[in-house]
């Protein structure tokens, strides 16, 4: 087996400690801390948090990732229900733009040059 495989190696400098918190129904907001090779807290970089939740569709659960413009665990909950909306919205217009592109690719016999379909 000669085959080159890439080197795997975690980048040191973005090292973060990740907390979760539930409320083990709607969702959950993930505390991503940075963190220096000691361990020790890296106050030179900011503290990030990111909102997880589902809605159902026809099709299934649909998951939702978002971050929110938050500076505390508090703000970060306050914020959480209209980010989750926005994420929702955003999520839903990318959908029905998958669609559309999907539906314009639809080959009808007989369309365009490339057709392999002769008509008599």
């Amino acid at each position: 087996m000669d085959q080159q495989f890439p080197e795997i190696k975690i980048d040191e400098t973005s090292l973060v400690k990740e907390d979760v918190y539930s409320d083990q129904k709607v969702g959950s907001v993930r505390v991503l801390t940075p963190v220096l090779l000691s361990g020790e807290i890296d106050t030179a970089r900011k503290i990030t948090y990111f909102g997880q939740t589902q809605v159902m569709t026809p099709g299934g659960a649909l998951p939702l990732n978002f971050e929110l413009e938050a500076d505390s665990l508090e703000s970060a909950f306050a914020k959480f229900g209209d980010a989750a909306k926005e994420s929702m919205e955003q999520t839903m217009k990318e959908i029905q733009e998958y669609q559309r592109e999907q539906a314009s690719k639809i080959v009808v016999p007989g369309q365009g040059a490339s057709s392999q379909i002769q008509m008599p």
